[in-house]
């Protein structure tokens, strides 16, 4: 994926998630909890064993007042003190255990989300990536799946403790006293006004503040790949006022969320300190009335305050974690509902596959307005190599890329030993492709295992011939870990012929029977060439090859040559009959010398 695609994706209004309910976002995130339903059970159970455990304090305060303390009973004090201490031990036993049952459910949770998302991911067009940034589809598989988690567990465990807690304490509240338990119940709607306003007004808020959270994410991943180009330019400087002005949108969302939690949560405590408050003056009055004890009064307010006020506050809480979940839910299903490529076709290339390629009146546009291929015909026959030339952006990639399904060809039709292979599936299609890019990429293991990417289970053996066959055995076997020396970010610890045969050496063990190669010695000093040159050869032995040329010299001996301008097949043949024709290639040819293509094709259209 190139910077320019980073940098524009951020501030691309597309790119954004739009609100989903709230309702979608719970029901689709508890579809997780499906298949671990006795952990689930389990962490319940025990929360609520731990509240009920709980709900004995105040009544047992009550006792230890009336009947303890007012009687002079110093007997029954060490009873009561002691069948308290027991409630709490129980409490904080059964709380023990809710949280190990509970870790082990978020993490298995976890484990499926981030698992389901990233095998999505996988399976999604090439299209798709085009328009996204690598740091944002980071932030959405680490940091969102984390929030919806978040409130997966943690939501539906304490949202159930604190309405079994409100219902429990409502209970003995009202079987207390039922004048002071309508009195304790003013301030709710209150509370439920805060929380309709808080949930209706949050989901913009908090999209803002994911929003800047990815742009964040993905120039910082942007830059560190590109910190060579950066240190090169001279633009450190540049590059910190950028992520400052990122991170300083992230800091404003996060200040605007805050912000107005600043203003309700406290709002919402003290409706329910007000709450205690008018308890307490009402209760108290009962008291000097004769119309309640003190050990009564006692209890009802550590229900009030501990099984109701501060459950009903803990919902609150919760909300601020709902609204959060449904917007990071909405990135995450944004990924989870994308259309995978080509998830219904079955049918497979008929074996052997002997390589015969066609492009009938093929065309390709990205979108209405943008046509990149137009009436593109070609017929390639087994092992024949085909080479495309022409100017930059005229189509030579786009053209190549089809053929793997990278892009669906908007007209016309491809056909692979005369099978469509729009009715390919695409595991069976790219079995039989190989591809070696003129940037060749290596993962951040060894060179074993990068070779190895051609074919998983290939013996020692088979690795070490098609790393002979690439020229690079030699130079691998130099390292002091041989196959077994790490390569770094994209292979950044080999040079770019080194990197450029470690991967001819991976399209060599895969054996494909057709191969695209974007040929990649631009770059490299004559003797790397060579070397590079006769890998090539022995690559292309026997396959169909397309070759996008860089150099005229690598073909001479195409079976066809195709000549690309403006999206368009120009000039078509071998090179002795485009030579004979005095065309475009023709012109080329006299010209070209030292230079590379693309570079001589710009001079024959200043020429001209």
């Amino acid at each position: 994926m190139s910077a320019h695609h980073h940098s524009l994706q951020s501030n691309d209004p597309s790119f954004k998630s739009g609100p989903r309910p709230a309702g979608e976002i719970i029901r689709r995130v508890a579809v997780y909890l499906k298949p671990y339903k006795f952990l689930a059970f389990s962490t319940v159970a025990c929360a609520v064993m731990s509240l009920a455990a709980g709900l004995a304090y105040p009544m047992l305060t009550k006792i230890i007042i009336n009947h303890v303390v007012q009687a002079n009973q110093e007997g029954l004090l060490t009873l009561a003190a002691a069948g308290l201490l027991v409630a709490f031990l129980v409490r904080e036993g059964f709380n023990s255990i809710r949280i190990r049952v509970n870790n082990r459910l978020e993490q298995n949770v976890i484990y499926d989300m981030r698992r389901q998302v990233y095998a999505r991911l996988q399976r999604l067009p090439v299209p798709w990536f085009d328009q996204r940034a690598s740091g944002d589809l980071m932030t959405r598989v680490i940091e969102d799946v984390n929030s919806v988690e978040r409130f997966l567990i943690d939501g539906t465990e304490q949202g159930t403790v604190a309405v079994l807690s409100v219902v429990g304490a409502l209970v003995f509240m009202f079987w207390f006293n039922p004048v002071l338990a309508w009195v304790a119940l003013i301030p709710v709607p209150f509370l439920v006004a805060g929380a309709l306003w808080y949930t209706l007004t949050a989901h913009r808020r908090y999209r803002v503040q994911r929003e800047a959270a990815s742009a964040m994410n993905a120039l910082l991943m942007d830059n560190l790949q590109g910190v060579r180009q950066i240190k090169a330019f001279g633009r450190q400087a540049h590059e910190d006022s950028r992520f400052e002005r990122r991170a300083d949108d992230l800091r404003e969302g996060t200040l605007v969320v805050m912000r107005v939690w600043a203003w309700y949560g406290p709002a919402m405590q003290f409706f329910g300190s007000a709450g205690i408050g008018l308890v307490l003056w009402v209760g108290g009055l009962q008291v000097l009335r004769g119309n309640m004890d003190v050990g009564q009064l006692v209890a009802f307010m550590l229900y009030a305050g501990m099984f109701f006020y501060e459950p009903l506050g803990r919902l609150h809480g919760l909300n601020q974690m709902l609204q959060a979940a449904r917007a990071a839910g909405a990135r995450v299903f944004d990924i989870l509902d994308a259309e995978p490529e080509r998830a219904d076709r079955r049918e497979t290339l008929r074996a052997p596959v002997r390589g015969e390629v066609v492009y009938e009146n093929v065309g390709f546009s990205y979108g209405a307005d943008r046509s990149v291929l137009r009436n593109i015909n070609l017929h390639a026959r087994p092992g024949e190599m085909i080479a495309l030339v022409g100017p930059t952006g005229a189509g030579k990639s786009t053209l190549v890329n089809l053929l793997p399904a990278f892009y669906e060809a908007t007209e016309g039709r491809i056909t692979i030993d005369g099978q469509n292979i729009r009715d390919v599936a695409l595991e069976s299609l790219r079995t039989h492709i190989s591809v070696v890019s003129q940037e060749p990429f290596l993962f951040n293991g060894t060179i074993r295992e990068n070779i190895l990417y051609g074919k998983l289970e290939a013996t020692e053996e088979e690795l070490i011939a098609a790393s002979r066959a690439a020229n690079c055995h030699e130079f691998i076997a130099r390292l002091a870990q041989s196959y077994d020396t790490r390569v770094g970010e994209r292979g950044v610890k080999l040079s770019v012929g080194e990197k450029q045969r470690v991967s001819i050496a991976r399209a060599l063990l895969k054996n494909a029977p057709i191969l695209v190669l974007d040929e990649a010695t631009a770059s490299v000093d004559t003797a790397t060439e060579k070397l590079i040159q006769e890998a090539l050869e022995r690559l292309m032995a026997n396959r169909t090859s397309f070759v996008i040329a860089h150099r005229l010299s690598t073909i001479r001996q195409a079976d066809q040559i195709l000549v690309l301008r403006h999206g368009e097949i120009i000039e078509r043949g071998t090179h002795e009959e485009l030579l004979t024709r005095d065309g475009l290639y023709a012109r080329l040819a006299r010209i070209q010398g030292t230079t590379f293509i693309e570079e001589s094709f710009e001079k024959l259209e200043v020429a001209q």
